[in-house]
């Protein structure tokens, strides 16, 4: 099969041959048709520290993808040849405490698709089949392509009731943008996004946003302003990692604010702890999905009419992935997807 490859710890991918995966026991063989790149591949094609700490090579990268199931293994019992289906990109252990309640989404062994173990970034890849998730009506392979980023969006967005409250989003990237589409479909009052890229703030104000707040020339404050708000935010969605953007959220929110925190800080944040605990401030952290509620929201939101669409804006056939990574590296993008049909 042809493949993206990291072979050594260094910057760059080769784009090559690799043999082709086969299904254990209990595992899945999944025709690859699209994938989406997402911040981490960028991270691991430049090979930065955070990949030379975190990344096991030589590997396959790649985790965000949609296709077809082509063989199933030995003891598969829901999943059959001819599905077509996304995939949960965390490989749990199935013992740890977390895994035995339910909240697999916290489990301590989590091994990560195209990250620890071979991903999709290939016309071929095999998960368990306890990480595959079936399309059963089916979905444009793009969109299909990207549900693991949307579900971090649907996980962060609904961690707290929305429904008339007034929203806050700190960093207008893909998982902001669509979070944005998402807190307008539940019933968010004002939605108001904030970043310092004029194109993804555009994009915003096509997806969702009562607002879209360039912060190099236009406070919060402001934005309350313009809405006629009298209390700050109730619910903040932080998703830049920005170590300014934690502490304007806390000067923006009302008493009782929750936040919910979905980017990887960039350095340490200071914060008005005093704050947090006088008017009663929820931080919560997110990560990944939860499995599977989220992908259940998921696929409940498209069925009902959410459409997150506008956020894929470049499209390349795989073979041009240099392309499709200077693009997502640019900025100047909403997501990214490579197409495996043409190689």
């Amino acid at each position: 099969m042809k493949a993206l490859y990291k072979a050594a710890a260094a910057p760059g991918f080769e784009f090559l041959e690799r043999p082709d995966p086969h299904a254990g026991p209990g595992e899945v063989k999944i025709r690859v048709l699209r994938t989406g790149i997402c911040g981490t591949d960028l991270h691991i094609e430049s090979w930065d520290a955070w990949a030379a700490g975190a990344v096991n090579v030589p590997l396959v990268p790649g985790h965000e993808f949609c296709g077809e199931v082509v063989a199933v293994g030995e003891g598969v019992r829901d999943v059959r040849v001819g599905d077509q289906v996304s995939g949960e990109g965390h490989v749990v252990c199935g013992t740890c405490r977390n895994c035995r309640a339910g909240r697999r989404h916290l489990c301590i062994r989590t091994s990560s698709v195209g990250v620890n173990r071979d991903g999709a970034f290939a016309e071929y890849v095999v998960l368990p089949e306890s990480n595959v998730w079936v399309h059963h009506e089916p979905v444009d392979p793009d969109l299909g392509a990207i549900f693991d980023p949307f579900g971090n969006a649907v996980h962060t967005a609904l961690s707290f009731p929305l429904v008339g409250e007034d929203v806050l989003i700190t960093g207008a990237g893909p998982i902001g943008l669509m979070a944005a589409e998402v807190c307008r479909h539940v019933g968010a009052r004002f939605v108001v996004i904030t970043d310092v890229s004029e194109y993804r703030l555009a994009l915003a104000r096509e997806m969702g946003a009562d607002l879209a707040l360039d912060v190099t020339h236009e406070s919060i404050a402001d934005a309350q302003h313009r809405l006629g708000m009298v209390e700050g935010f109730d619910v903040a969605l932080e998703m830049s990692g920005h170590p300014s953007a934690l502490p304007e959220v806390l000067a923006n929110l009302n008493h009782g604010g929750r936040i919910a925190m979905l980017g990887l800080p960039s350095a340490p944040i200071e914060i008005d702890w005093g704050k947090v605990v006088t008017h009663m401030i929820t931080i919560k952290g997110i990560y990944g999905r939860e499995m599977f509620e989220t992908w259940y929201a998921m696929s409940a939101m498209l069925r009902s009419g959410l459409d997150i669409s506008k956020v894929i804006t470049h499209r390349f056939p795989a073979g041009q992935w240099a392309d499709a990574f200077a693009t997502a590296r640019g900025g100047r993008c909403g997501k990214v997807v490579l197409d495996w049909t043409v190689v």
